[in-house]
C-alpha cells in the first residue's frame, strides 16, 4: 500500500515569511486562484497548490498528482457526483484530501462556494478513523496554519471540515451549506449504515445552499454491498459517475512491475 507523505521543495522553507500575521491562511494569497496541478511544468514556485504545499512521497520518493487522479479531477469538476472503485495503494484517499484542501483556499472566484461553507468526511464506524482523516488534511497545511480544533474537525478559511464514523450519523443530517461530501472506503461500512450513509449525502443533492460534490470511494468489499449495487445501476439512472482504478493504472507510477525470470 502506497505510504503516503509530504514533500517540501526548499522554496517552501520561506512559507514561515509569508505568514507572519498570525500564521492564518486568509492573511496568505499564494493559494488564491491557484490551480491545482500544473503538469509538472514550469519552475515550481507557486506554480500549483500541490507544489505550494509540497508533493506527496512514496518512500522517500516524491511523486506527481498521476493521469488516473487527474480523471477524478476532471470527473469532479464536470460531474461533481463520483464513484469510485479503487484498487488498494494508489493514494486516491490522499488524493481526495488534497482536492478538499484546494477548494478550501483556492477562493470563491474558482468554486463559486462563498463563505463559510461545509465539508463532511465519512469514515468506517471506528472514531480512530475519523481521526485520521482529519489530522492528515491538518498535515497539509503544517507549513502555513496551525488548528485548534478538536480531532475530527478543521476549521481553515471560513471552511468547517468535520469526519464522522458511518455509526454516528445522526449529526450529518440537516446541515446547512454542505458543500463536499467524501464517503471513504464505503463498500466496507456495515451493510445498513451502507444505505444510511448513501442516504444522507444524497438527500443534500438539489437542497438550497449546499447541492455538495460527493465522492464515494472504496475498494470493493464483499459481494451484495453498496459499490455493487451502484456498479450494477443503469448508466442512465444512476447519479454517479463511475470510475473503475484497478492495479495496472498504477504500474510505473505508484507500483513497480516485477520483472519474472
Amino acid at each position: 500500500m502506497a505510504n503516503y507523505k509530504r514533500h517540501f521543495k526548499q522554496n517552501n522553507q520561506n512559507n514561515n515569511n509569508n505568514n507572519n500575521s498570525g500564521n492564518k491562511i486568509n492573511n496568505n494569497n499564494r493559494f488564491k486562484g491557484s490551480k491545482f496541478w500544473c503538469d509538472d511544468k514550469g519552475n515550481h514556485v507557486d506554480c500549483c497548490f500541490n507544489h505550494i504545499i509540497g508533493l506527496p512521497l512514496k518512500g522517500k520518493e516524491p511523486k506527481p498528482i498521476f493521469d488516473y487522479e487527474m480523471q477524478i479531477y476532471d470527473a469532479l469538476q464536470e460531474r461533481k457526483v463520483v464513484w469510485i472503485k479503487k484498487a488498494t495503494g494508489l493514494g486516491i484517499t490522499e488524493f481526495m484530501l488534497r482536492y478538499l484542501a484546494w477548494l478550501c483556499v483556492v477562493g470563491s472566484a474558482r468554486t463559486g462556494f462563498g463563505p463559510a461553507w461545509k465539508a463532511v468526511i465519512v469514515t468506517g464506524p471506528n472514531i480512530n478513523l475519523a481521526v485520521t482523516l482529519i489530522k492528515r488534511f491538518k498535515e497539509l497545511f503544517r507549513d502555513f496554519f496551525t488548528f485548534e480544533d478538536k480531532e475530527t474537525v478543521a476549521q481553515i478559511n471560513g471552511v468547517t471540515i468535520e469526519a464522522y464514523p458511518s455509526h454516528h450519523l445522526d449529526a450529518f443530517r440537516g446541515l446547512t451549506n454542505v458543500k463536499f461530501i467524501f464517503l471513504d472506503e464505503a463498500d466496507f461500512f456495515p451493510k445498513g449504515q451502507q444505505r444510511d450513509a448513501r442516504d444522507v449525502s444524497e438527500r443534500y443533492i438539489g437542497k438550497p445552499g449546499s447541492d455538495p460534490y460527493i465522492a464515494m470511494v472504496s475498494t470493493p468489499n464483499a459481494p451484495g454491498g453498496l459499490f455493487q449495487s451502484i456498479e450494477e445501476e443503469k448508466a442512465e439512472l444512476s447519479l454517479y459517475h463511475r470510475i473503475a482504478l484497478d492495479y495496472r493504472r498504477g504500474l510505473d507510477r505508484i507500483y513497480t512491475q516485477e520483472v519474472q525470470s
